[in-house]
């Protein structure tokens, strides 16, 4: 087992020159210690199991020998038959790999294709017909499409897991092992995860031939670059405190425990000025991927998002994580926490805790290795608010949602126009891919609960320094809305 860490560059871990050139021109010159832990034995054919925290690179450690290997075999995409197989455990997930996959692939002459449920299927069929190189796949659609005879997995010489643990957490181990049965024992296998644990060992043992492991860090350790606060406060102050919080400069991501939540809470951000989109599971794939378009694009400058986010989710410069409800379990907090500090940079999280909930939040920071500042707050004229999201606060105006009538059939598309727009910072959008591997659509608004699009609401607010109740006597009704309990 090996947690060393090398200086050594792309190029000298096997990385062939053509792809470590794709690396440079997108700013990526150092390899992460996950990347260095693990890319000379991948490049070598070596079955891997690697872990790396949320955040550490794992993306590219994997992708990278996967397309050395189809360029070195060279052999041609035949029609339902992928030469490398990608499984996630979400949409979401798939659709953020298969965003860092493309320029690799389309050097490589590599073709691609996402294959995932809440969508019709009909575009993945005729992709898998037309040939993939490399199948990008969450378990349930890729084995309808193979029950189907659409897909057939004997010809592929590289398989990946990524996020193997949620797989296991959602329930997904045994289709995965389905999967894995029909691919060939001779082809090689990465398995990469934030934590192993004994539902990943069924896997490895089965699955994976003589492999060689690599922990690029602790099971359970915090980034160095992310900042822990508590805020303890009353259950009346938390819109408040949550607005003035999201409109400082900077994305924010903010997590409810339950869909009912997330929904009520974005509602109420829109409604106090704050350009808010929601992630969670009653979206339509459409929505969904209509709302991660707005985020990437900067229109919507907060996510309200559920556990189901907390590993599907990579848009540069988030600058702060809210746990508006503290997670149930330390996996799930450092999960979601690890939507910021990203790559080196640096992040704040904030828990926001109630006299009913200060026990179980000492015990889930204690199992996470952590130790937060806690504050006793008052409400959001608190000065720590400031020292934590600071910036001159701005509040533009929510995105109102439009709804289509649901006959119209069009997939959603692009970002929007977002009234006002604060000057955040903003990663320039990453590329969308809809089940198909092609672009979702055309439509030009962001939707936030629906699968409709949004426009920004008229009017445009901008404070300075602590914040004033914003929409005063509103936080009672979302208060009690976004910890109702209810798992999402």
């Amino acid at each position: 087992m090996s947690t060393a860490v090398t200086a050594a560059g792309f190029a000298e871990l096997g990385v062939p020159s053509s792809l470590v050139a794709v690396l440079t021109d997108l700013g990526i010159t150092t390899p992460t210690p996950i990347q260095a832990a693990t890319l000379a034995d991948s490049f070598a054919g070596r079955d891997v199991l690697g872990r790396g925290r949320t955040g550490s690179g794992k993306t590219y450690a994997f992708l990278l020998p996967l397309v050395g290997k189809l360029t070195s075999s060279n052999r041609p995409a035949q029609a339902r038959k992928p030469r490398a197989l990608i499984m996630a455990p979400t949409r979401e997930l798939v659709n953020q790999i298969h965003d860092a996959l493309k320029p690799l692939a389309k050097t490589a002459g590599l073709t691609t294709l996402t294959v995932f449920g809440g969508v019709g299927q009909n575009p993945q069929v005729q992709g898998l017909r037309k040939g993939a190189d490399i199948v990008l796949a969450c378990p349930g659609r890729l084995e309808d499409l193979i029950g189907q005879g659409h897909c057939d997995l004997s010809q592929v010489e590289i398989t990946v897991l990524d996020e193997a643990d949620h797989m296991a957490d959602l329930g997904f181990l045994p289709a995965v092992r389905r999967i894995l049965d029909q691919t060939p024992r001779s082809g090689q296998r990465l398995l990469f995860s934030a934590t192993l644990d004994k539902a990943i060992d069924v896997i490895v043992k089965r699955f994976l031939v003589n492999p060689v492991t690599h922990q690029a860090d602790s099971a359970q350790s915090p980034v160095s670059t992310m900042d822990h606060h508590v805020l303890h406060l009353s259950r009346d102050s938390r819109v408040s405190v949550l607005t003035d919080l999201a409109s400082a400069p900077g994305r924010t991501v903010v997590f409810t425990r339950t869909k009912h939540g997330a929904k009520a809470l974005t509602r109420q951000l829109n409604k106090n000025g704050v350009p808010t989109v929601e992630l969670h599971g009653n979206l339509s794939q459409n929505a969904r991927t209509r709302n991660m378009d707005a985020f990437h694009a900067g229109h919507a400058t907060t996510l309200v998002a559920t556990d189901i986010a907390a590993r599907g989710i990579h848009v540069d410069d988030v600058a702060l994580v809210i746990h508006a409800d503290p997670p149930v379990e330390h996996k799930a907090y450092l999960h979601r926490s690890g939507r910021t500090a990203r790559a080196g940079a640096k992040g704040t999280v904030i828990t926001l805790m109630t006299d009913d909930q200060v026990r179980d939040v000492r015990d889930l920071t204690r199992a996470a290795g952590i130790k937060p500042t806690i504050t006793k707050i008052t409400g959001a004229s608190h000065p720590m608010l400031v020292q934590l999201a600071p910036g001159e606060r701005s509040l533009p105006g929510g995105l109102v949602v439009d709804v289509p009538a649901e006959s119209s059939g069009r997939g959603g598309g692009g970002g929007g126009r977002s009234g006002g727009g604060r000057n955040r910072s903003r990663s320039g959008g990453g590329g969308r891919s809809g089940g198909s591997g092609t672009r979702s659509g055309a439509s030009s608004k962001p939707s936030t609960a629906t699968s409709g699009s949004a426009k920004p609401s008229n009017g445009s607010r901008r404070r300075s320094g602590p914040s004033t109740q914003a929409s005063g006597g509103s936080s009672r009704h979302s208060a009690a809305s976004f910890s109702s309990g209810r798992r999402s």
